[in-house]
């Protein structure tokens, strides 16, 4: 059941992309030839009016193809015939779908279950916070001018930037204080602390405080996701940290399986918390600049709105076909790694 659940929730957030491209290519008069879920065999197709709805076997991505997209066409509602505008338009709407979902869910989780605050809860002995005068009861502002919003952020702030010095703005009974703080390294956890603990107490608000946190928590998985990117390049996680389809699959199946023990809500709740990362990591995945990906095709037509020239077709399609090829390599590389630390 778990591994059924973790499916149905990948499977609709690809999907929930697919539709940003499709509506906008409907909304651009761009003939849409075929919209698929899932890779590989077709296992179920429906011919609509002029578009194939196809299930493919494999769950693990989707497609949303279009007359020209991908070559010439005489069709004068053809993809290659739309304006840099219009082209721009219907390849980020994937990724900006993405974000609309992710937000839409961040809404229903923080309307069930509130919001915590960047609010200190405790402070631990010997360690820089105490020895920087923050005290039990202070709320975190900002680090190095990074405004937090949920306690979360500080713990990820610091998390990515282990070792920094840290310049903290404290909230104390109204009054806003500052703090030099140099993180002390910790052998246990092995990681750089400051020394206090967070808030565990959820609030809720109005519907406007609602909205208001949605956005701070599409904009916590946003940074999330990027500064997780950083890393990568910069070689500070490696390849097989990463997670592909059945990595993401196994993960939300094991979150399943913990949260079903305290319930249907405890349940919900988590599958959305997870669905809201998922999401936002596509958006921001995709809109790489790589060739490829909806960011890489982007990427061409600012180049192609700017110089006022098209680029060949041979050209792009060149392009994308070797990145489409590297993707692939490196989607079967994590694959590996995901099936390995399954057995």
């Amino acid at each position: 059941m778990s591994i059924i659940i973790a499916i149905l929730i990948f499977s609709f957030i690809i999907i929930f992309h697919e539709l940003g491209h499709f509506l906008l290519a409907k909304a651009n008069d761009v003939r849409v030839n075929e919209f698929t879920l899932g890779l590989g065999p077709t296992l179920f197709s429906i011919q609509g009016k002029e578009t194939k709805f196809c299930l493919k076997l494999l769950p693990f991505g989707g497609s949303c193809i279009m007359e020209g997209e991908d070559e010439e066409s005489d069709d004068s509602r053809a993809f290659n015939k739309k304006t840099v505008l219009q082209k721009f338009a219907i390849v980020f709407a994937g990724p900006f779908f993405n974000f609309i979902l992710a937000f839409i869910l961040s809404m229903i989780l923080i309307g069930f279950l509130g919001y915590d605050t960047p609010y200190v809860e405790e402070v631990m002995p010997g360690y820089p916070a105490e020895e920087a005068g923050i005290q039990k009861g202070d709320t975190i502002i900002s680090l190095n001018g990074y405004k937090t919003h949920f306690y979360n952020e500080v713990r990820v702030y610091i998390f990515f930037h282990q070792g920094q010095e840290l310049d903290v703005v404290y909230d104390r009974d109204g009054a806003r204080y500052t703090a030099h703080i140099v993180p002390k390294y910790d052998e246990e956890n092995d990681a750089y602390l400051i020394g206090i603990q967070g808030n565990t107490v959820r609030n809720k608000g109005s519907i406007f405080k609602t909205i208001e946190y949605a956005f701070y928590e599409i904009r916590y998985q946003i940074n999330v996701t990027l500064q997780s990117l950083k890393m990568l390049v910069t070689g500070q996680i490696s390849i097989r940290e990463m997670s592909g389809p059945v990595g993401i699959v196994s993960t939300i199946g094991e979150s399943y399986t913990e949260a079903s023990a305290y319930g249907v809500f405890a349940t919900v709740m988590q599958m959305i918390s997870i669905a809201i990362l998922l999401s936002a990591n596509l958006g921001v995945m995709n809109l790489l600049p790589l060739p490829a990906l909806d960011g890489g095709r982007l990427l061409i037509f600012l180049i192609e709105g700017i110089s006022r020239r098209k680029l060949d077709e041979r050209v792009e399609g060149g392009i994308n076909f070797v990145g489409f090829v590297l993707l692939m390599m490196l989607m079967v590389a994590v694959m590996i790694s995901d099936i390995e630390k399954l057995i």
